[in-house]
């Protein structure tokens, strides 16, 4: 479905643009334990880690070198400026090279520095989502460090043999940076998926452009790893074309973010014109049958009178996404604006239509949002229009389907209609 879906991170309807001091509560039983016994996991490695790692100068100097290139990296990405959502980047360039060559207590202390710096320089965002973020990438660094120094005892400890020859080093680095990646996707996805329970596990887990995003990630980490290891002077050349890849990553994604409803992840307004005008011209060429149903949450400003505005955002983020998790890849789903959302069907006719609308109300109809007071249900009313029955371009189908929906709300909400009048095309036959 045309749509830009928020990644883990930020799914579960809070907005990050002010920050917030909010806690777990209110969240799901799961993500309430959760989270707590990830962070313990963190902090009692890092403990024994610290207790049984005796620092050496040129660690030291190693991790200081690499948190320096991840810290300036963030500072490019800040003045760059971040879109809504999270952002992904490349700092797992400089992170996974901490976890091949130093001992694993670096990669479970690197997070640290590196969510504080976000969280105080980039986007303030829940404390719980940094923490558990360094949590879950410090459990994930520490596993690949502990694998790759069974392998290569001491990367740093000689000559880099392992750096120049194929065998067994090179093999070691890709399989350990592949181990750093699904741990620390697991651990995420298990926590996205607390968070929103209606979610799918294959959206919280990976799709086609974030697994060529971690593939890019690692084979520009192992490159950075091998590069520290020859010498760390080196570090100089490697940071700039880090730098822009990761300049051009982040203007990819602010261009995409344009397009995109900050609360929902959705296409907004503007882009789901766009989207639909192109869908409607291929119906007209191919004179294959199209839908437009219009949807709007009834009672949605009870919700926000009654619970506040904060439920009433997720509210909205847990309707789109069980819109978008009924839906076909290539239907076109979007906010119009408000509680108001707006989804195109190519090859849809009336009956698919009316089924397709109406297995939407149903399961909206089984939504519950998490509030301090328990969970909150909503309904949604449901206008249907078709193409050329209804009308012959976007503006006449939009005037149909409000028409259809104005008569599901007079008809006592929670329903699916079709406009009373079959539109001027239908009345001149």
């Amino acid at each position: 479905m045309t749509a830009v879906q928020s990644s883990a991170e930020d799914r579960g309807g809070e907005l990050a643009r002010k920050p917030r001091r909010r806690t777990l509560s209110g969240r799901s039983s799961l993500l309430v334990v959760y989270v707590p016994v990830v962070v313990a996991i963190h902090v009692g490695l890092t403990a024994g880690g610290l207790a049984s790692t005796s620092p050496r100068l040129n660690d030291l100097l190693t991790f200081a070198a690499l948190l320096a290139c991840g810290a300036v990296c963030i500072e490019a990405s800040r003045r760059l400026g971040m879109p809504a959502g999270v952002a992904r980047d490349l700092l797992s360039s400089w992170w996974l090279p901490v976890a091949l060559l130093l001992p694993p207590v670096y990669a479970l202390l690197m997070p640290v520095p590196v969510q504080a710096l976000l969280q105080f320089r980039v986007r303030r965002t829940l404390v719980y989502r940094r923490v558990v973020v360094a949590s879950a990438l410090g459990i994930a660094g520490a596993c690949a460090s502990m694998v790759f120094h069974l392998v290569v005892p001491d990367p740093l400890g000689g000559p880099p043999q392992w750096a120049v020859d194929a065998w067994p080093g090179i093999p070691a680095a890709v399989g350990c940076a592949a181990l750093f990646t699904v741990v620390n996707a697991a651990l995420v996805a298990v926590a996205a998926h607390a968070a929103n329970p209606e979610s799918r596990w294959r959206d919280v887990l990976w799709n086609r452009e974030s697994l060529l995003l971690d593939v890019v990630e690692l084979c520009v980490g192992i490159l950075v790893a091998i590069t520290s290891a020859l010498t760390l002077g080196l570090l100089l050349l490697a940071l700039p074309p880090v730098m822009l890849l990761q300049r051009s990553l982040m203007h990819q994604q602010l261009q995409a973010a344009a397009r995109t409803d900050a609360k929902t992840g959705l296409l907004n307004a503007a882009a789901w014109q766009r989207e639909a005008d192109t869908e409607l011209s291929r119906a007209q060429r191919s004179s294959d049958p199209l839908a437009l149903l219009l949807i709007d949450i009834d009672h949605f400003k009870r919700v926000n009178d009654t619970h506040g505005h904060l439920v009433g955002d997720q509210v909205l983020v847990g309707v789109a996404g069980t819109l978008c998790h009924q839906l076909r890849d290539y239907d076109v789903v979007g906010r119009f604006g408000g509680e108001e959302f707006v989804v195109l069907l190519p090859g849809t006719d009336t009956v698919e239509a009316c089924r397709v609308a109406e297995r939407l109300r149903g399961r909206v109809r089984r939504l519950a949002v998490p509030a301090e007071e328990g969970t909150v249900a909503v309904t949604v009313s449901v206008g249907v229009a078709l193409f050329r029955t209804h009308g012959e371009d976007l503006i006449e189908l939009l005037a149909a389907a409000d028409l259809a929906l104005y008569r599901a709300k007079a008809s006592g909400r929670d329903r699916v209609c079709l406009p009373a009048v079959e539109g001027p095309r239908a009345a001149e036959g």
